[in-house]
């Protein structure tokens, strides 16, 4: 009896144990958030998403799937309910998208806000408010998958058709043309740089002194541009003041017509008094003539006067000093 007494207290007290292990575990894994009800749908497939699924709000865990199944609203669409943390910030913008966990192919529901309203998603246990399921990556490439396939093998049909026979010939063609024309362009290259070397390089060493004398010429030009500028402003001011009112050229004008006046009174009063002076002037200027000649002809006649000459030796009636003496 003793026996069974011990055992039965042992069991007792593993049972007790037992009990408290689980109450303190409950304790300590009970969760206290309160969380709303959401709905999804969608006519994409859900493939990897199962129950107590984590839901999260732009990285951040806020709640589970509860339940996955078929949507009684829209046919042919799989509704999925989750239960979100009653704190996230929740607005009428908000979507949802099926994302991926790493390689494991585990699904998971992304909730996500571009700030389009500010409105907050009211919740609604009895008749939960639907946000709507966006698709995902991987079934953006599923819906366009068939349309890149049909490209590609369009593509390859455009490369098989230009890798034919007759384009192989013609594009073989081309390459052999280009390289006869690269050699062409090495021969012309040759001679140029052979032509360079024995015309032009003379040419060249004396393009920098010309250079230069055609960098003074234009400074010279410069200047002198400088210098038409200048003396042309000053001839058009000299022209504005002699066109002036009262100016020199109206003054030279008075002068004109005075000295026209001027020559009409010496035409009519003074000219023929010059004219009478100059006959008086030219009769004695022939007087004078005349006694220069006269003097020429016999110079004596300055000392003593206009009488008989002396011949002299050599002239008839010459008689020697020394014979007219006793």
């Amino acid at each position: 009896m003793e026996n069974k007494a011990h055992a039965l207290a042992a069991g007792a007290f593993v049972l007790g144990l037992v009990a408290v292990l689980v109450a303190v575990v409950v304790w300590l894994t009970r969760d206290d958030t309160v969380r709303n009800t959401f709905e999804l749908s969608t006519r994409d497939p859900v493939s990897g998403l199962q129950p107590q699924a984590m839901v999260r709000y732009r990285g951040i865990a806020v709640g589970k799937v509860s339940s996955i199944d078929f949507d009684p609203k829209v046919k042919g669409n799989v509704r999925v309910r989750i239960t979100v943390d009653e704190r996230v910030p929740l607005t009428t913008s908000t979507f949802a998208t099926l994302s991926y966990q790493g390689v494991t192919g585990l699904a998971f529901i992304a909730l996500d806000d571009k700030g389009e309203s500010q409105v907050a998603l009211a919740p609604n246990n009895d008749n939960p408010p639907r946000i709507p399921l966006k698709p995902s990556l991987l079934a953006q490439l599923q819906d366009r998958g068939e349309v890149i396939v049909g490209k590609v093998e369009e593509a390859t049909k455009r490369i098989n058709a230009l890798l034919d026979e007759d384009n192989q010939k013609r594009i073989a063609n081309a390459l052999e043309n280009i390289a006869q024309a690269a050699a062409s362009a090495n021969q012309l290259t040759k001679s140029l740089d052979e032509t360079i070397k024995t015309g032009l390089n003379p040419t060249l060493k004396a393009l920098p002194p010309l250079v230069d004398r055609t960098k003074d010429t234009l400074v010279s030009v410069k200047g002198a541009a400088g210098d038409v500028s200048r003396v042309a402003n000053n001839l058009n001011t000299s022209v504005v003041r002699l066109n002036a009112q009262d100016g020199p050229m109206d003054r030279l004008s008075d002068g004109t017509r005075s000295l026209a006046q001027a020559v009409e009174s010496f035409n009519n009063a003074t000219l023929p008094r010059l004219n009478r002076v100059a006959d008086d002037t030219s009769r004695a200027v022939r007087r004078l003539g005349r006694a220069a000649d006269n003097i020429n002809d016999n110079p004596q006649s300055l000392l003593f006067g206009s009488g008989g000459v002396v011949a002299g030796p050599g002239e008839p009636g010459f008689a020697s000093p020394s014979a007219a003496r006793p």
